[in-house]
């Protein structure tokens, strides 16, 4: 049943691509791909159907799910520079961390803490407030707790892999 919730995520995402950004019937999809991200895992262990398949399912799922979002919104919205560079930055410390989590462990090291829930939470919800608060500002927001999210990531890594 989880990967089936996942498996919605992942249609949902192929949906967005043929939707105006910021329409209702992207709101819809976009809605949905989010609900099943929420559930998937849930149903997952409350089910015992926790597998090494449905991790690495529902991890390609997200990504599609991000780079269907940022092909769709980032045309749309009016980012200022900074943001840009801020996320290359944060983007550089995330990297940097799979790699010594690779390079010391021989395999993929994923941190599911509080702070990079948090992340995703606020990055989802960026989407939704576009109507209510100037997108500088929630960037501003989301920029502040993904550098403090994804620092956290790489000393987790670092003192996992020591």
């Amino acid at each position: 049943m989880a990967n089936i919730i996942t498996g919605i995520r992942v249609l949902s995402s192929i949906a967005l691509l043929f939707c105006p950004a910021l329409s209702v019937a992207f709101y819809a999809f976009y809605l949905l791909a989010g609900l099943s991200d929420m559930l998937d895992g849930t149903v997952a262990r409350k089910t015992n159907s926790v597998s090494e398949f449905g991790a690495r399912f529902d991890t390609a799922a997200d990504m599609l799910f991000v780079a269907v979002c940022l092909i769709k919104l980032l045309p749309v919205l009016s980012l200022p520079v900074w943001t840009y560079l801020w996320i290359a930055g944060i983007s550089i410390i995330k990297l940097t961390s799979i790699i010594v989590g690779y390079a010391r462990q021989k395999k993929l090291v994923a941190v599911h803490s509080v702070m990079n829930k948090v992340t995703g939470a606020l990055c989802f919800a960026l989407p939704l407030t576009l109507a209510f608060i100037d997108v500088r500002y929630i960037s501003l927001a989301v920029c502040a707790i993904a550098t403090a999210a994804a620092l956290h990531e790489g000393y987790l890594v670092i003192r996992r892999a020591g």
